[in-house]
C-alpha cells in the first residue's frame, strides 16, 4: 500500500491564522487532501479534524506537524497519542521544528531512546508553559477585578489598525473588489474572521464616502 503523508495543524481560536503551519506542511509534500487543521484548544484530543485524520491513518503512513505544541498541550495525553500512532497504528511522526522527533530516522534502540527522552522533556515543557500562562491570566483577572476594571479583548476596527495593517487591508480589499480573489481568501489572508472583515469593510467604505 502506498505511503501517505498526513499533515496536522492547530490554532487555538478562529481569530488565529493557520497559514504558516499549512505552508510548512505543504512545502514538504503534504497534499491538500491529507491536510487537517483544527481551530480548537490543545488541552485534549477531542478535536474533529484530528480524530478524522487519525482514523484515516494506516501502518507505514507519516504524520507531519509543525511543532509539538500544535499536537497538544497536556503531557500525558501527548505521550499517549504518540504511542498510539507509532506503536498501535504503526505510523511515523515527524516534528518539523525538532529534528530529533522524527521516528522515520530513529529505528534503532539508541535513536528511539533519545527521541522518547526528548519527547518527554518537550511535552513536559509544553504543559508547564500552558499552566504558567493560565496562572498568569488568572492572576491578572483577579488583580483587575480588585481594581474594579473590566477585562475583554479590544474589538478590531479600521481605526485601530496600524498603518501597516491598513495598507495590507487596502491591498487585499482592492484585489477582492476586482474579483481577483474570494472574500474567504481575503479575510484569511488578513487573519480576520468573516464578521470582523465585513465590519471593517463597512467602516472603510463609509470613511471613503466622507472624503
Amino acid at each position: 500500500m502506498e505511503q501517505r503523508k498526513f499533515g496536522y495543524g492547530r490554532v487555538s481560536s478562529k481569530e488565529q491564522n493557520e497559514a504558516r503551519q499549512v505552508d510548512s506542511l505543504q512545502s514538504i509534500g503534504v497534499s491538500q487532501r491529507d491536510l487537517y487543521v483544527d481551530k480548537a484548544s490543545g488541552k485534549d484530543f477531542d478535536r474533529a479534524q484530528y480524530q478524522i485524520m487519525k482514523r484515516a491513518m494506516r501502518e507505514g503512513d507519516v504524520l507531519y506537524i509543525h511543532s509539538l505544541d500544535r499536537l497538544g498541550r497536556n503531557k500525558d495525553d501527548i505521550l499517549a497519542e504518540w504511542q498510539d500512532i507509532t506503536k498501535v497504528i504503526k505510523a511515523d511522526i515527524v516534528v518539523l521544528d525538532m529534528p530529533l522527533l522524527d521516528t522515520t530516522n530513529h529505528k534503532d534502540s539508541v535513536g528511539t531512546f533519545v527521541a522518547d527522552l526528548v519527547l518527554q522533556v518537550l511535552s513536559w515543557i509544553a504543559q508547564d508553559e500552558r499552566e504558567r500562562i493560565g496562572k498568569r491570566q488568572r492572576e491578572g483577572i483577579d488583580a483587575a477585578k480588585r481594581r474594579g476594571q473590566h477585562l475583554g479583548r479590544p474589538k478590531k476596527s479600521y481605526d485601530t489598525m496600524t498603518d501597516v495593517e491598513q495598507a495590507s487591508f487596502i491591498s487585499e480589499y482592492t484585489r477582492w473588489k476586482a474579483e481577483e480573489q474570494t472574500a474567504v481568501q481575503t479575510f484569511n489572508a488578513l487573519g480576520l474572521t468573516k464578521s470582523t472583515f465585513y465590519k471593517i469593510v463597512r467602516e472603510y467604505e463609509e470613511e471613503n464616502k466622507k472624503s
